[in-house]
């Protein structure tokens, strides 16, 4: 598939006044809020990793506005309060434009000191750009004008994992495990919900939640599933949660399929290794062998950094960024957002759209199962050997969701 990327401009401004106009040689800056440290730290040095190395390709004329940019990252330790700290610091840095993406609970608290902000302080208005955070009500039922999504929500994914799994015969029994917050909350609220309606001769099991980034020995869950016997286990974990409990059910020898949203964020690669091929799955805006541009500016990160390049809502974001500035010819936030409300635009993964009822981009999702790397499918993560292959691509009318969001827009 070939890349269609145009220039970036992801980032905010710090502004005097409303109606700043972007210029060509204009430095702006984003703030990246996110874990650094911790469990949940790899995931997050990887992330930030990635919104740097695109900051540095896209800058100055190689991004349709014009404009240098730079990234801010900021420690969160994966926590709310410590968040919204890191917006007061990025605030006081003159920063008009946030991002994250590691945590629902997050990125709750950071909507509503966004929409706070902006509500008693016209003209130093704040956009967050979300990269990863997938409830759902963030775009419905506590959807904001400031707030645009990147990821497909828990729901799109569902919509598309569940599609795949009816001609899946082998699930005959499942279990849902998930992380204690909102987001796997949800996961196993959406797959209820669709395997009721596409395939209800499946029986769950079993329904189990732990704690988010605590964890650290997830053999006794392993144990329980087993115990269910259930053949499939469908998972909203990613980081650590993940990486350790397919480490554990390697060892515990487990051998049933795995039905994922993060198998190739950092650290789970390793922790399959060669085992799990053909029963690891994963649901996803992209994949690892995309093709184009991706390939080469893959290849360019893992010389770099000696690491893999994953968060493809980076370029979508840029991409995005780069056309509503060009578009409003000016770096306000407000008018930012009014150019990026239902822009169409050619993405890594192909024609998209900023949905304009509530700020979710509509893309393809890609299902893939993780196997032995090939000359057809040759990107291996971690040095595994090993890839996601893609199996099946579901375009953006198959995993769209309705929207219940009422947005309440400025004036």
């Amino acid at each position: 598939m070939k890349f269609a990327v145009r220039a970036v401009a992801f980032a905010g401004l710090a502004l005097c006044a409303a109606g700043a106009f972007a210029q060509k040689g204009e430095t702006v800056k984003i703030a990246w809020i996110d874990p650094l440290s911790g469990l949940m730290g790899p995931v997050g040095i990887n992330e930030l990793k990635s919104f740097q190395f695109f900051a540095e390709k896209f800058s100055g004329n190689k991004n349709p506005a014009g404009v240098n940019f730079e990234v801010i990252g900021i420690d969160n330790k994966l926590s709310p309060a410590e968040s919204l700290n890191a917006l007061k610091s990025a605030l006081d840095q003159g920063v008009r434009y946030i991002t994250q993406g590691n945590g629902s609970s997050v990125a709750g608290a950071l909507i509503e000191a966004v929409n706070k902000h902006n509500e008693r302080n016209p003209g130093k208005e704040v956009i967050f750009l979300n990269f990863a955070a997938v409830d759902p009500d963030f775009t419905n039922s506590k959807c904001s004008y400031w707030h645009f999504r990147f990821d497909a929500d828990t729901s799109m994914k569902m919509e598309a994992m569940t599609t795949y799994m009816q001609g899946d015969k082998d699930v005959k029994k499942l279990y849902l495990f998930n992380q204690n917050y909102s987001h796997g909350q949800q996961v196993a609220k959406f797959a209820k919900e669709n395997l009721s309606r596409k395939r209800p001769d499946i029986q769950i099991v079993g329904e189990d939640y732990h704690p988010l980034a605590q964890v650290r020995d997830f053999a006794p869950y392993i144990a329980k599933i087993k115990a269910a016997g259930a053949d499939t286990v469908i998972t909203g974990n990613w980081g650590s949660d993940l990486s350790l409990l397919v480490k554990a059910a390697n060892e515990g020898g487990y051998t049933g399929k795995f039905y994922t949203y993060y198998t190739g964020v950092t650290g789970t690669p390793t922790a399959l290794g060669t085992s799990g091929a053909g029963r690891v799955y994963q649901i996803a805006y992209a994949h690892y062998n995309m093709g184009g541009d991706m390939t080469k500016w893959m290849a360019e990160f893992k010389t770099k950094f000696n690491d893999d390049f994953y968060v493809g809502t980076v370029i979508s974001i840029y991409n995005a960024l780069g056309q509503a500035m060009a578009k409003a010819k000016s770096t306000d936030p407000v008018k930012v957002a009014a150019a990026m409300e239902g822009l169409k635009y050619q993405n890594f993964n192909g024609e998209v759209e900023i949905r304009k009822a509530d700020h979710q981009l509509q893309q393809p999702l890609y299902m893939t199962v993780w196997q032995k790397a090939d000359k057809k499918y040759p990107y291996s993560p971690e040095n595994t050997t090993m890839t996601l292959a893609p199996v099946k691509e579901f375009p953006s009318y198959i995993s769209s969701t309705p929207t219940s969001c009422q947005m309440k827009r400025p004036g």
